[in-house]
């Protein structure tokens, strides 16, 4: 990347490089590799901060499977 396509995204190199980085962990919460606290921690935020970035990007914060849910509410 040169200087064009930072400001084209309205970034500076260290605010791409955060975002990079959000957008990766955020990616890789949706997947279900990694808790929201292992999330948070990797950025270096709260957990709530966390959950907060996730509606930002319109991500659920909720990441369960039906099946998941079922065998939750089963060892009810």
């Amino acid at each position: 990347f040169g200087p064009a396509d930072f400001s084209a995204l309205r970034l500076g190199p260290d605010e791409f490089s955060q975002e990079v980085k959000t957008a990766a962990i955020v990616q890789w919460y949706a997947e279900g590799r990694i808790s929201q606290s292992k999330a948070s921690e990797m950025l270096g935020i709260s957990r709530a901060e966390f959950l907060d970035e996730l509606y930002r990007r319109k991500v659920p914060a909720c990441q369960v499977d039906i099946e998941e849910l079922r065998e939750e509410v089963r060892d009810m």
